[in-house]
């Protein structure tokens, strides 16, 4: 009996250490287990219970504040942080300037540059507003080509300055100063070249003889003007102090010479025109001839005629002056033939 006992105390340590082993490595994986399944298993929301939804239900707010719902950002068609816009160049031009001397003519000054009379109008536009500009000591710009110098207004587009000089867009677009890259903006304020383009000069239509022989009948003068001018001319004045002469930017000569000196008509015909011209004539006298002639008297400073009036070659019509686009006392005189500008000096024995 008592070797009995002693065999199983003997042993009892033993299974005790064995027992509380196992329970350490039971413990151990179980607790691996659990780690695991937290890392695998995904999030789950809390479970919303009956009593929750009803109360959902009756509180939109309070369920919306409940619930994490994940917000869902889309950037893909948010504009760049620093957005750029599309800056040109503008034109940059580098002309040559020429000081008119005594002498010069725009054909001699226009031969010297190898360009077209035109292109110095081109780059030019005062000498077809001043009527005498074109003398000595004014300085002109020189383009490097036939063309004109075009201001940018707003609103100007390539299509739209080709179409008013009837050029080629292209043509603008290959001058290499204009500058010019797509999308092709324009800069108002700035100048482009237009080559091969042509300056258009207004031409001022006076009245004619049927109108105003119509209005001295209906206001009863009595005056029924049916002459016709002999078809040969003389000089308006008694200089031949040329200080312009015909050529497209100018469609008449200018005598200098003292203001108030008598003009007088250039052959036989009737006065259709005798006033203040807003086009930069001044006072004008305009003589119909009645044979497709008219001859042309500006800047005057006193006018002698009425519309109307039959005037004999010599006889004194008006007095020279400096009114209108002048830039001193002078006469400035056209013959036209039938409406198209001509030179004068065709016809008064030279200049």
């Amino acid at each position: 009996m008592h070797e009995q006992k002693g065999g199983w105390q003997r042993y009892a340590g033993y299974i005790t250490l064995a027992l509380m082993g196992g329970l350490i490595v039971l413990g151990w994986r179980a607790g691996i287990a659990s780690n695991v399944a937290q890392v695998d298993e995904p999030s789950r929301p809390a479970a919303v219970s009956v009593a929750d939804t009803r109360s959902s239900s009756d509180e939109p707010a309070a369920a919306s504040a409940a619930v994490d719902i994940p917000v869902i950002e889309d950037i893909a068609f948010v504009p760049a942080p620093i957005p750029q816009t599309f800056v040109g160049r503008k034109p940059e031009h580098n002309f040559q300037t020429y000081t008119v001397e005594r002498g010069d003519t725009p054909n001699g000054i226009a031969d010297q540059f190898g360009i077209q009379a035109t292109t110095l109008l081109g780059g030019n536009p005062q000498l077809s507003q001043e009527s005498s500009l074109l003398q000595t000591g004014v300085t002109l710009v020189i383009l490097p080509i036939d063309g004109v110098l075009h201001d940018v207004q707003p609103g100007d587009t390539l299509d739209s300055i080709a179409e008013q000089y009837g050029v080629p867009v292209q043509s603008i677009i290959d001058y290499t100063p204009n500058n010019l890259e797509f999308p092709y903006r324009l800069y108002p304020e700035t100048q482009i070249l237009v080559p091969g383009a042509v300056r258009d000069v207004f031409v001022w239509t006076p009245p004619s003889l049927e109108s105003v022989r119509g209005r001295s009948s209906r206001e009863g003068s009595g005056v029924t003007p049916v002459i016709v001018g002999t078809g040969t001319f003389i000089y308006p004045v008694n200089s031949r102090n040329f200080t312009q002469y015909f050529w497209y930017g100018h469609p008449g000569i200018d005598i200098a010479l003292g203001e108030g000196t008598a003009v007088v008509a250039a052959d036989t015909g009737t006065v259709t025109f005798a006033g203040w011209n807003i086009y930069g004539y001044g006072n004008l006298i305009v003589v119909n001839h009645g044979n497709g002639y008219e001859t042309f008297y500006a800047h005057l400073s006193g006018i002698s005629v009425v519309p109307g009036q039959i005037v004999y070659k010599g006889n004194v019509i008006g007095s020279t002056g400096n009114t209108g686009n002048s830039s001193g006392p002078h006469i400035h005189f056209e013959i036209r033939a039938n409406g198209v500008q001509d030179n004068p000096c065709f016809y008064v024995g030279g200049c």
